[in-house]
């Protein structure tokens, strides 16, 4: 068995994907496909980016993934209540058999990516047969747990992957198969990439591919709070149920490798000034008057050699780097491995936030994560805030650490291309 490095001995099975019956746009009631979706929830710079989503279309997904109202029981009320307006009028319906979906994504610069998508039989972290590398926020699993109660939905598959045995695999075979035959629907999005979805439904080469899949163990990529959030609406309801299950989005990295990126923190009303003084004597600090494209280079320089951060938000670019050892001495937990110490997010989290800066890493008045490097310097400078920019972790640590059972601090990583919400839907009722 391929246990993705995971130890054999800890494995007591693989990976259960199961059809279902998607739910999906109707293109002749909606404006476009692409008017329609979304990035996943926690990708939406809020504000601006919903309200630019909710103008492109009065359907669009984040009326459902991301609700507006005064209170949380209002916003998944509305939800619930969208849905089940959408449903009866015909903006989304379901498919009339269930299938597993291929999903292809493509940019403008030659990056193809393929997966499948069906519903995950859940697991215990103790199985191994689902890896996560970060930890999670309590309060956001409870906020998107109340969503998937309310409206009894999963709404955006949340992004697996796994080793395959690349173009030679059953999985692999079978999509790039269905990749050139006419997809259920196609579309290309803002940001330029285009997305193809198609259905099987024979249910021998289900069959097989169920059979390919149970080899492996996947990776968490995307989506660690909704996994902790499917697997805290499986224990409210008494097995089996369709809770059992949860919508993803495998891909197998042998053949289709994954971008990893960093995320990106915003500090609410603390001015870069105040951040910076604070560092004093404990960090080196050096102002970079360049494009933000040449500080991220800086950053990565500095970022072969040890701990490094970009600090902006008053216009112009401050590197951070080369802690005080004693500070990290004191401040950073050694009860983890080594590559775990080292983490610029451990750092972050251990040393800056907690000590230096103290700043709640959960309290979303504080502190906000934005994956957009951009958009992040723009509203600290917009807001008065500062900036904390990340040098993105190699994916072979963060497979090592998994399989080691060691997570990562919270939104450390940012794999993608990200699974666009809104092509398929599933409603646990269907």
């Amino acid at each position: 068995m391929n246990t993705a490095g995971h130890p054999e001995a800890t494995a007591r099975r693989g990976l259960e994907l199961t059809p279902f019956r998607g739910l999906r746009y109707d293109p002749d009631r909606v404006g476009s496909l692409a008017a329609v979706t979304s990035p996943p929830y926690d990708v939406v710079v809020r504000p601006d980016g919903l309200h630019q989503l909710q103008s492109n279309d009065p359907y669009n997904i984040v009326r459902l993934i991301l609700p507006q109202a005064t209170t949380p029981a209002e916003r998944n009320e509305q939800a619930a209540r969208t849905l089940r307006g959408w449903l009866s009028e015909g903006i989304l319906t379901a498919d009339p058999e269930p299938g597993l979906y291929v999903y292809e994504q493509r940019d403008g610069a030659g990056l193809l990516q393929r997966g499948i998508i069906g519903t995950l039989l859940l697991s215990e972290p103790s199985e191994g047969v689902v890896l996560p590398h970060e930890d999670v926020m309590p309060h956001v699993v409870a906020d998107r747990a109340a969503l998937m109660r309310a409206t009894s939905a999963n709404l955006e598959p949340l992004l697996l992957t796994y080793r395959g045995n690349g173009a030679e695999s059953v999985t692999t075979t079978a999509i790039e198969r269905m990749a050139g035959q006419p997809p259920l629907l196609a579309t290309t999005t803002e940001d330029g990439y285009s997305h193809r979805l198609w259905s099987i439904t024979d249910p021998s080469e289900m069959a097989r591919i169920r059979s390919d899949l149970a080899q492996h163990q996947a990776l968490i990529a995307d989506g660690h709070h909704r996994w902790a959030t499917y697997r805290r609406l499986r224990a409210e309801h008494p097995s089996p149920s369709a809770w059992d299950h949860g919508l993803v989005l495998l891909v197998d990295t042998a053949r289709y490798p994954l971008r990893v990126r960093a995320i990106h923190r915003l500090l609410h009303g603390v001015p870069v000034a105040r951040s910076l003084a604070l560092l004093d004597g404990l960090f080196r600090v050096q102002r970079l008057d360049v494009p933000l494209a040449d500080a991220l280079n800086t950053l990565a320089d500095s970022a072969c050699a040890g701990n490094a951060f970009l600090l902006a938000g008053d216009g112009t670019f401050h590197l951070v780097d080369r802690p005080d050892p004693d500070l990290l001495s004191r401040t950073v937990p050694t009860d983890r491995p080594t590559a775990w110490r080292t983490l610029d997010a451990t750092v972050l989290h251990a040393t800056l936030l907690a000590h230096v800066w103290h700043i709640p890493e959960d309290d979303p008045t504080r502190i906000a994560y934005i994956h957009d490097t951009a958009a992040t310097v723009e509203k600290a400078e917009r807001d008065g805030g500062t900036a904390v920019l990340m040098h993105p972790v190699r994916e072979e640590v963060v497979r090592e650490l998994a399989r080691q059972g060691v997570t990562m601090p919270r939104k450390s990583t940012s794999f993608g291309p990200k699974p666009a919400s809104g092509l398929v839907l599933r409603a646990l009722d269907v």
